[in-house]
């Protein structure tokens, strides 16, 4: 008896030593961004409007500018390492980024692995083609053949809910997608309202416009789970700079188009 006794409260004090250790190295992961004077951001460069690079291979997007202003509020120094969407969750799990701005879209899926701050950016997923289509709604597209891109967010989002006789085309990426509606394969295309403004920008002829929105898919910034002190400071960094339109504004200049209402998200 004596010796489970024993057993007991070594394992009780065992437990106790770690349950700390694991709340120090959660506050921890703040102060050694400070300490360091540095914050390693993880940003997909790929992901017009989110994450580009310029002429000069310089980096430019909205997260771009996102992580920039959370490094200066911070007081820190910012390093940006390239990310692709598969790789994201792996760098920041393996400790190669602190955190991850690059349009990642919550999910209940990855949060099962990681945490993600209150949204503070989005991509709408819409249906678009040229402004002299008469669409409004989904019911508007029955007879029309509608470009998306297999397995995406929008194939996903628009294969159950079409009406019937609606004719989806799958192709492989973005750029053949909206060369379908561009060339008249298709006469709309489910796609971001991002791509649609860059889609118009470089056509002004054709008159590319957004018919309607399907859904808006927030984004968050991406933290190890153990970080809460970090996620924390995160969170209130982002209620911040979306109720003084700093996030709102650094998105509108890259996308050229308003950042959708995120309000419901927001603490209340």
């Amino acid at each position: 008896m004596k010796f489970v006794n024993f057993s007991f409260k070594h394992l009780l004090a065992a437990l106790i030593g770690l349950l700390c250790l694991v709340q120090s190295v959660s506050a921890d992961t703040l102060d050694e961004i400070r300490q360091r004077k540095k914050i390693i951001v993880a940003i997909d460069l790929g992901s017009p409007p989110f994450g580009m690079t310029d002429d000069k291979l310089q980096p430019y997007g909205s997260d771009v500018s996102a992580a920039r202003m959370l490094a200066k509020d911070l007081g820190v120094a910012l390093e940006i390492v390239q990310v692709t969407g598969p790789n994201r969750v792996p760098f920041l799990l393996t400790h190669k980024a602190d955190i991850v701005i690059a349009s990642f879209s919550i999910t209940p899926e990855r949060a099962k692995v990681i945490a993600f701050s209150v949204p503070y950016s989005a991509s709408e997923s819409v249906v678009a083609s040229e402004s002299k289509l008469q669409i409004k709604s989904l019911d508007d597209l029955v007879g029309k053949r509608v470009g998306v891109v297999r397995g995406n967010l929008q194939d996903t989002l628009l294969t159950p809910i079409v009406p019937k006789g609606t004719i989806l085309v799958r192709y492989d990426d973005d750029s053949t997608n909206t060369v379908a509606l561009l060339s008249g394969q298709v006469d709309a295309i489910g796609t971001a309202r991002e791509l649609v403004t860059t889609t118009a920008r470089k056509n002004p002829g054709r008159s590319i416009e957004t018919k309607f929105a399907v859904k808006v898919v927030p984004h968050g910034i991406g933290v190890r789970k153990e970080d809460t002190a970090l996620l924390g400071w995160i969170n209130n960094w982002v209620v911040t700079n979306m109720k003084n339109g700093n996030l709102a504004k650094s998105y509108e200049a890259a996308a050229g188009a308003p950042l959708a209402d995120l309000s419901q998200y927001m603490p209340k």
